[in-house]
């Protein structure tokens, strides 16, 4: 392996001491092999949204900050976005585009959407969107390629994020997405939207409550609010047992809540969850909330609401 690799045996045989007994890698101590098996492979390779590899990436990067989150606990405030840039700009993209592109674009186009109700058929009759928090765009991109006839806007607070969202919409060759730098607290209504999209966007945001009004506020009347957001419950006591629930409160203690209290924001967390999630959404306004599974996504969950059309 070592040598296929162009590495050093004696670092990849430590390495692989500390996957066998991580249970990733098996051993036979007889014939002193190392096997990987297909399962965990599965989970390990490939262009989908099983692989796993992208996002355990974040691990490394989160450390880098830890100094800073541990002063937080002692000082309060938070550790600002600006901090984990560009490198967690990177992981995201490179996590968002597995799931996405062999993962949820099935599950967006043909699955996600279709939770929506009448949504698909005005995006293909044509309508204007917005992706707010839209990262490097690719969701949006993706979306405006699928529904030629709908225009469709991404915003984000990053510059150079944005300048990625722009140069794939020109390697798309689309003409109906276009990009912002846009605090999306200051989100506008006009032209009116039809559909506002968020896409693990909004548990992090600085002022979420006026994010949300902002958006209610951009729809036209009967229009329809998307938003892709973590798995949890509101309540502790009702996320032990899930598996994914360490990794979660972990990320958002070294990330997701204290970029938002850097700014003295309200730092709700990654595991805001369903019951604070629906409250504030109703607070902004929004009606008939609906909240679906993510196919093939264990991590999130689809909100699905409207804005009353009187």
């Amino acid at each position: 392996m070592a040598g296929r690799a162009g590495l050093s045996e004696r670092y990849v045989r430590e390495w692989l001491g500390a996957l066998v007994t991580g249970g990733i890698v098996g051993y036979d101590p007889e014939s002193r092999s190392y096997t990987l098996p297909a399962e965990h492979a599965a989970c390990l390779t490939g262009g989908g949204s099983a692989n796993l590899a992208p996002i355990s990436l974040i691990n490394a990067l989160l450390a880098k900050t830890l100094g800073s989150v541990a002063r937080a606990f002692q000082e309060g405030g938070g550790v600002p976005y600006d901090a984990f840039r560009p490198e967690f700009t990177d992981v995201l993209d490179a996590s968002g585009r597995l799931a996405y592109d062999e993962g949820l674009v099935v599950g967006l186009v043909e699955g996600l959407l279709p939770l929506t109700g009448e949504l698909p058929a005005r995006l293909a009759d044509g309508i204007q969107v917005a992706d707010v928090g839209c990262g490097t765009g690719h969701t949006t991109n993706l979306m405006a390629r699928a529904y030629p006839r709908s225009t469709f806007a991404g915003y984000d607070i990053i510059e150079d994020s944005i300048e990625r969202a722009r140069a794939e919409a020109a390697e798309y060759g689309l003409a109906n997405a276009s990009f912002e730098v846009l605090d999306v607290t200051r989100l506008r209504a006009d032209p009116p939207l039809e559909a506002v999209f968020a896409f693990d966007a909004i548990h992090d945001q600085v002022d979420p409550a006026t994010v949300l009004d902002r958006i209610h506020e951009a729809l036209v009347p009967g229009g329809v609010f998307v938003m892709v957001d973590i798995k949890s419950s509101s309540s502790l006591e009702d996320n032990v047992g899930n598996p994914l629930a360490p990794w979660v409160y972990s990320v958002s203690t070294l990330h997701c809540m204290t970029v938002s209290l850097a700014h003295g924001g309200a730092g709700l967390g990654t595991a805001w969850g369903e019951q604070v999630a629906r409250r504030m959404l109703a607070e902004a306004g929004f009606v008939d909330v609906e909240v679906h599974d993510v196919p093939g996504d264990p991590l999130n969950s689809v909100y699905v609401s409207r804005k009353p059309v009187a």
